[in-house]
């Protein structure tokens, strides 16, 4: 493990989280165009990676290039999305999925060739707690904003006999321009409780979203930074991968809570902006 403040001397692949770090709701972080500008003429691989499942790639594709950063389908990262990686290399058995989520989390779902039921729609008006019609091979957990008893109902049911059950993420909270809502992790829970049945989760502050990135790529961690606003997810993560990780101070963390940080949320290095990070690249890019 890297100690603070040292970083690979070659980096190839630098992941970014997206809110806190690229841009904060709707509005973009100075700088942060500037920098993803800079490492892709200086062709290094670029990764966004966030745990929200709700979304489409392509969506954040199109949200990015109305802040000016002109990014592929490719380089954008979604729970969902690194879920589908996860199960290509190492469950690619599992064909058909009972999936709770949203629109976005189906589309990529279905793009990836699986077979995907929502259990919204399993669920119709209502579910007695008796056997489905059907098996699944998993049951694929997001945040579902619609979500109501009887679609964990329904997801519970498909667990019990015997679907596995793949949390996208396990947020408690999912943030909005006021405050927060309940997230994924919330969902997660009342099915885990309710069967008995650990989850296997994706998403960050997990190590697998940043293992299928570094798969997919190509890449090894060992030149690998990762650069989040989060220690106990994008950092945590981030080291338990075996990547480095730079603290940008843009969003949840500030410089007090930086002395307070211990274990695997401690970074091997703090940026107060983008700006400050292209300094502590500029002499590692290959």
């Amino acid at each position: 493990m890297l100690p603070m403040n040292q970083l690979p001397d070659r980096v190839r692949l630098v992941i970014f989280d997206l809110d806190g770090v690229v841009y904060r709701g709707d509005m973009p972080i100075s700088g942060a165009r500037e920098l993803v500008t800079w490492l892709h003429d200086r062709r290094v691989a670029v990764r966004f990676a966030t745990n929200n499942s709700m979304v489409a790639r392509a969506g954040y594709v199109e949200k990015l290039a109305g802040m000016g950063i002109v990014t592929r389908v490719d380089e954008i990262v979604t729970s969902t999305s690194a879920t589908v990686e996860h199960i290509r290399a190492h469950a690619p058995e599992i064909g058909s999925v009972l999936a709770i989520g949203a629109d976005g989390m189906r589309t990529e779902l279905l793009d990836a060739g699986l077979e995907v039921v929502m259990a919204g729609d399993l669920a119709g008006d209502g579910h007695d707690g008796g056997p489905l019609d059907r098996a699944f091979d998993a049951v694929i957990v997001g945040l579902d904003p619609q979500i109501d008893y009887a679609r964990i109902s329904v997801a519970a049911t498909a667990v019990t006999a015997g679907a596995r059950l793949i949390a996208t993420n396990a947020d408690a909270r999912y943030p909005t321009a006021v405050g927060f809502l309940p997230g994924a992790g919330s969902i997660v829970a009342a099915l885990a409780t309710t069967t008995g049945i650990a989850p296997e989760i994706i998403g960050k502050p997990s190590p697998a979203m940043f293992r299928a990135i570094l798969t997919a790529s190509g890449i090894v961690g060992a030149e690998t930074v990762v650069i989040g606003d989060n220690p106990d997810a994008d950092i945590i993560g981030a080291r338990r991968a075996g990547c480095a990780a730079i603290l940008v101070l843009t969003g949840i963390a500030d410089a007090n809570s930086v002395t307070r940080l211990s274990g695997d949320a401690v970074p091997h290095a703090v940026a107060a902006d983008p700006a400050a990070v292209r300094e502590l690249l500029e002499a590692r890019l290959s």
